[in-house]
C-alpha cells in the first residue's frame, strides 16, 4: 500500500486525511446545530450548552490542524488525472468544488477561532491547555459578530460545497461507473493510466473560483449591518440636584465585570442620570443614580443578563441608588457614598467608596463596589459559580460641573 499519490490515485495518507477531515467536519456541523438549538434559561441548560459549543470549538480547531497538514502534504504529492477530461464543464466544475471545500475547512475553523478570541464576552472553552486568546485579536463585540456573520454564512456554502461533493461521488459511482471512488477506497493499483489532460489551465481557473466564493462570503459577512454597540455614556444626564451644592454630570461611564465560565465579561450601561448635592467645604452631600437596565451590554451575554433568569429588564426597568456621601476620614482616603440600591426588585445596603478631585467648578469621580448578585435574588437557579459567578464588580468615572 503506498503512501504517496500517483496519476492512477491516492496513497494511504491522503486518503486518512481525506476521510478524518470529512468525518471531523460533519461532526462540527452536526454539533454547532445541536448547540445553538439548545435552550439556555437555567443554569443545567447552560452547563450543556457551553459543554456542547466547547466540543464544537475543540473539533473545529483539530480540522483546522489537520486541514493544514493534508494541504502541506499535498503540495509536494501529484495529483491524480481527470478520469473523463474532454468533459471541460464537468471537470472545471469539480476542480472547483475541490478548490473551495480546501479553502473552506481552512477559514471556516479560523473563523470561528477569532470570532471566539475576539468575544468580549464569557465564552464556552477550547478544551486543550493552550491560551484561549488569540496575539494581535482584539476583544472587540462589532469585529467578533464580523466573524459570527463570516462563521453563520459559511457553514451553508460549506454545506453546499459538501453537498456538490457528495452528488459528483454518487454521480461516478451510480451513472459513470467510473473508478473514481475506487481513488479514495485505496484500489487504484489495478487502475489503467488515465488520459493526459489537455486543459491543465482549469485547475488555475478553478482555483481562482474557490478563492472567489470564499471572499463572497467575507465581503457579505463585512458589509451584513451589525447593531451599533450601546454608549457607555450617560444618555440623559440634565437632572442636577437643586441648590447651590448642585453638581450636573457632563459625561462618565458605568460600568459592571462578571465571572462567567473562566472568563470574565465586562460590559457597561448605556443610560443612567445621577443627581448630586455636595459641598466642597464640609465633604458631605448626597447622590441619587437611575439606572436603565435595558441600555445595559454585557458582551455575547447581554440578552441574557437582561432576561427573567437576573436582571429581568422588563418587570424592573430600572435600578436605583440613594446614597450619603462622607468626606474621607483621614488624609488620602477616598470619599464613601453610603446608602441603599435597588435591583431586580432588592433593595439592599450599599457602601462605596469613591475618590474626587475637584478643579474650580469641575469634579472628577472615580470608585466602584462589589456586590453579590444573591441578595438581589439575581440568577436564582444559578445556584453555584461553575457557570455565574457571584460577586459582580460595578465601577464608574464620571466628571461634573456645578450649578
Amino acid at each position: 500500500m503506498k503512501a504517496g499519490n500517483d496519476r492512477r490515485g491516492y496513497g494511504w495518507v491522503a486518503r486518512a486525511f481525506h476521510w478524518a477531515v470529512a468525518a471531523l467536519i460533519l461532526a462540527a456541523l452536526g454539533l454547532g446545530l445541536y448547540a445553538t438549538s439548545l435552550p439556555y434559561d437555567t443554569a443545567e441548560e447552560a452547563a450543556r450548552s457551553f459543554q456542547v459549543f466547547s466540543v464544537h470549538k475543540t473539533v473545529g480547531i483539530t480540522v483546522l490542524l489537520l486541514a493544514g497538514l493534508r494541504i502541506l502534504w499535498a503540495l509536494g504529492q501529484p495529483r491524480p488525472g481527470h478520469l473523463h477530461p474532454d468533459r471541460l464543464a464537468e471537470t472545471l466544475l469539480a476542480t472547483l468544488v475541490h478548490w473551495a471545500l480546501y479553502i473552506g475547512m481552512v477559514v471556516m475553523p479560523l473563523s470561528g477561532w477569532l470570532l471566539h478570541a475576539s468575544a468580549p464576552g464569557a465564552f464556552s472553552r477550547i478544551l486543550w491547555p493552550f491560551g484561549q486568546r488569540l496575539p494581535g485579536v482584539p476583544e472587540d463585540l462589532a469585529l467578533s459578530e464580523k466573524f459570527t456573520a463570516f462563521h453563520v454564512t459559511g457553514w451553508l456554502v460549506l454545506a453546499v460545497l459538501i453537498a456538490l461533493h457528495v452528488a459528483g461521488a454518487l454521480k461516478h459511482a451510480l451513472i459513470d461507473r467510473d473508478a473514481t471512488l475506487a481513488r479514495m477506497a485505496g484500489k487504484a493499483e489495478n487502475l489503467p493510466q488515465p488520459p493526459a489532460d489537455p486543459h491543465r489551465w482549469t485547475g488555475w481557473l478553478a482555483a481562482a473560483g474557490g478563492v472567489l466564493v470564499w471572499a463572497f462570503v467575507a465581503g457579505f459577512a463585512w458589509l451584513a449591518p451589525t447593531p451599533p454597540a450601546a454608549d457607555s455614556t450617560p444618555q440623559a444626564m440634565t437632572q442636577a440636584a437643586p441648590g447651590a451644592n448642585g453638581w450636573t454630570v457632563t459625561e462618565g461611564t458605568l460600568n459592571i465585570a462578571v465571572l462567567q465560565g473562566t472568563s470574565t465579561v465586562s460590559g457597561g450601561f448605556g443610560d443612567w442620570q445621577a443627581a448630586i448635592d455636595y459641598d466642597p467645604d464640609t465633604g458631605q452631600g448626597r447622590v441619587e443614580v437611575t439606572i436603565q437596565i435595558a441600555s445595559l451590554t454585557l458582551g455575547a451575554v447581554s440578552d441574557s443578563a437582561k432576561g427573567p433568569e437576573f436582571l429581568n429588564a422588563a418587570a424592573f426597568p430600572q435600578a436605583h441608588l440613594t446614597a450619603a456621601i462622607t468626606p474621607p476620614q483621614a488624609e488620602g482616603e477616598p470619599h464613601l457614598a453610603e446608602g441603599e440600591l435597588t435591583i431586580a426588585g432588592q433593595t439592599v445596603p450599599a457602601r462605596m467608596p469613591f475618590q474626587l478631585t475637584i478643579q474650580n467648578d469641575q469634579a472628577q469621580a472615580q470608585g466602584g463596589l462589589t456586590l453579590d448578585r444573591r441578595d438581589f435574588g439575581v440568577g436564582e437557579t444559578y445556584g453555584d459559580e461553575s457557570t455565574v459567578g457571584f460577586p459582580v464588580e460595578v465601577t464608574f468615572e464620571l466628571t461634573a460641573t456645578r450649578n
